[in-house]
């Protein structure tokens, strides 16, 4: 079985369960749920797509595989939020695709830096960010499972 590109998708109402579920799966593995996090999975038309954002979904061989969005924080200031790839996809690259996909959308957005929260225990999610060009800052915001702010200057 050869390994198959991720079909990288812009969100459609219909994907909103899997929008829940992938990053669900890793956010009660790793942390546990906020308020935020419902109301943002279950509601992301309005607390994301509303304001300008976009959220991209992976599918590989007719399969959800994982899940990104950006969120419109300040004119020019997008932030990279939402991301999970489904366990039994992990490895294969597909966040970064997802990544990739995103960084060049906000680039058409004429954005100009991403941001992102994440926790150092992710390290292969550290190591990508980094990878992609991502720098670490001084950390703030309203995250309570955030230990490490980073930003992309576009």
């Amino acid at each position: 079985m050869g390994e198959s590109t991720p079909q990288i998708l812009h969100y459609q109402p219909e994907h909103q369960p899997w929008f829940e579920k992938l990053n669900r799966d890793w956010i009660e593995k790793y942390f546990w749920m906020e308020p935020i996090d419902f109301q943002v999975l279950q509601h992301p038309e309005e607390h994301i797509l509303k304001s300008g954002g976009a959220i991209f979904m992976a599918m590989v061989d007719k399969e959800m595989a994982g899940t990104a969005a950006v969120k419109f924080v300040s004119t020019g200031v997008y932030e990279f939020t939402k991301m999970a790839v489904d366990e039994k996809f992990q490895g294969k690259k597909i966040g970064k695709a997802i990544a990739e996909a995103a960084i060049a959308w906000c680039k058409k957005a004429r954005a100009q830096k991403i941001i992102l929260y994440s926790n150092t225990k992710l390290i292969p999610a550290i190591a990508m960010y980094r990878k992609l060009g991502f720098v670490e800052i001084p950390v703030d915001g309203p995250y309570k499972r955030s230990d490490i702010k980073m930003q992309l200057v576009l």
